[in-house]
């Protein structure tokens, strides 16, 4: 008879032994993914074979059916959440700074009627993730069954995914993945379909920005992403829609936690200064989510209106800003805070445009670089306030934007280093 030290090495070995065949090229079994999910998921792989993996599907990519397979052994190893009924949620492929669109369109879904428990990501490759910018308003770890009690009591929630057991081969990857600052087009379509069908994802709506300096830069490549992504829906039995839009600057005004977040709240309280780009993409994203919804439940039945028009009516009317404080109390923060609560770094450099001209390009990759040389995500006081956008005149010296830190050594070497890694482009 086997001893247990015997059975795990036996496992190991099959995990090691599925990490040569990718490497070499080769297909995976089920039983070989299983294996290596469950051996990654418990961490006994360890980080440097773990790497080799992720390694090898960055450079080999996965078959649908090897997709299929990480997607369900990545979910299966985990906590699964469940809920009656329909459960809508949300993701992006993401790489795009200044761009919180969840934290509006969560409140906006669970005013409707629909239970929506978003688990997110902190930052990989941009300055802040949605967890990271919530957690300015919220406390974002739970267990799971808090997350069921939440969820049951307003609506929604937003969460960090990483502490709760969902899907933990990812979380593992991840820790990989975070100092190389880049991810797979396969890893990202798995991480993300695994997190939702442990999450009871009934209804989602993707969405997949395109642009020269995001994750994914081509249309063609965000066909491809959302070809796959609509395979394994449909082996899941999730209905899905995906939102392929171009997207060559933020569409926030702010990057870096605390500024995203007066960001939200400025388009939740409807404030005349408010990010209006980030506001229509949140409203066309919870529109398309809404149909998708409305499309199995009595209300399509009973209303003609549009997603879109029922989520610009419930943000306009209140409802999404008074759910967003439901949804801030029940996870252990103060409902009424508000903007000028949400201090920024006492540290603080206008960057002046270095010459006379028009705003023709903005580098997203640069923006990143520079928000956490400022301290982004870690410094949740850090970031950059956006002042000029694409296609707009600036005369010399005209402020392009301005920068916050808590640490004056890192404002200094991040205003060094915009001069030489330029956000902005100007002809």
């Amino acid at each position: 008879m086997k001893t247990q030290k015997q059975t795990e090495n036996e496992e190991s070995m099959k995990a090691i032994d599925a990490i040569k065949k990718k490497l070499l090229g080769k297909k995976l079994s089920y039983k070989e993914i299983f294996s290596l999910m469950d051996e990654v998921a418990h961490e006994k792989l360890g980080p440097v074979l773990t790497t080799y993996f992720v390694a090898a599907g960055f450079k080999e990519g996965f078959s649908n059916q090897e997709l299929f397979y990480l997607t369900k052994a990545m979910a299966d190893t985990g906590t699964k959440l469940k809920f009656k009924g329909i459960v809508a949620d949300k993701h992006s492929t993401g790489g795009l700074a200044g761009t919180r669109t969840t934290m509006i369109l969560v409140p906006i879904i669970a005013a409707a009627g629909y239970k929506i428990p978003k688990n997110s990501s902190r930052a990989i490759t941009t300055p802040a993730g949605t967890a990271d910018t919530m957690e300015v308003l919220a406390p974002v770890t739970f267990h799971p069954e808090k997350i069921q009690k939440i969820v049951e009591k307003v609506g929604g929630c937003i969460v960090w995914g990483g502490h709760l057991g969902l899907a933990p081969a990812d979380d593992v990857i991840i820790r990989v993945e975070t100092p190389l600052a880049f991810e797979s087009f396969d890893k990202i379509i798995v991480s993300i379909m695994a997190k939702k069908i442990a999450s009871g994802a009934t209804h989602l709506v993707l969405d997949i920005p395109v642009g020269p300096t995001l994750k994914v830069k081509h249309f063609k490549d965000a066909e491809i992403i959302a070809t796959k992504f609509h395979f394994l829906a449909k082996k899941f039995n999730i209905k899905l829609t995906a939102d392929v839009n171009e997207a060559l600057e933020p569409a926030g005004h702010a990057v870096g936690p605390v500024l995203e977040a007066h960001d939200v709240l400025k388009v939740l309280e409807q404030k005349p200064d408010r990010p209006f780009i980030l506001e229509a993409k949140a409203l066309r994203l919870a529109g398309k989510l809404l149909d998708l919804c409305m499309s199995d439940s009595r209300e399509k039945k009973e209303k003609q209106t549009s997603g879109e028009d029922l989520a610009r009516q419930i943000l306009k009317s209140g409802g999404a800003l008074k759910k967003m404080r439901e949804i801030i109390k029940a996870q252990g923060g103060d409902p009424d805070i508000d903007i000028p609560n949400l201090k920024l770094g006492s540290y603080k450099y206008e960057f002046p445009s270095p010459k006379h001209g028009t705003v023709t390009s903005f580098n997203n990759e640069d923006l990143t670089v520079i928000a956490k040389i400022l301290g982004c995500p870690y410094d949740k006081k850090a970031g950059i306030y956006i002042e000029r956008r694409i296609d707009e005149k600036v005369d010399n010296n005209d402020i392009l934007c301005v920068l916050y830190s808590s640490d004056k050594w890192r404002l200094s070497e991040a205003k060094e280093t915009l001069k030489q890694v330029p956000i902005y482009k100007i002809e």
